[in-house]
């Protein structure tokens, strides 16, 4: 499993870096897309597989948080609706939401910005 999750986690990242590299994309949009690309892969079902295959090689990259939003829109439609369509994604990716804020927080607390 571990082999698996290095694997397919390097190439996402090995695709980000090529983009980086080859194209005029800035790095946000790159972010931004990885997380469209996750949504789209797990609306079609298709990125679900490819986290039961690599585990945590699919899951920590962007396209991992952006599966986790469609997967948590779906779940709430089936749930409560058409409302879920506005509070499935937030609830699904709660807790990375949660923890990128936290660390962030910390990492202010502790870093000394210099201006340029």
């Amino acid at each position: 499993m571990l082999i698996k999750a290095f694997v397919v986690g390097g190439l996402i990242c090995v695709i980000g870096q090529l983009l980086i590299d080859k194209t005029k994309m800035m790095s946000a949009r790159i972010l931004v897309l990885y997380v469209c690309i996750g949504c789209i892969l797990g609306g079609l079902g298709i990125y679900q597989k490819l986290e039961e295959f690599a585990g945590a090689g699919a899951t920590v990259p962007l396209t991992g948080f952006g599966f986790r939003l469609a997967e948590g829109v779906k779940q709430e439609i089936d749930k409560i609706g058409f409302l879920g369509i506005f509070m499935g994604g937030i609830k699904a990716a709660s807790a990375g939401i949660t923890a990128a804020v936290f660390f962030a927080f910390l990492a202010a607390l502790f870093a000394e910005p210099k201006e340029k």
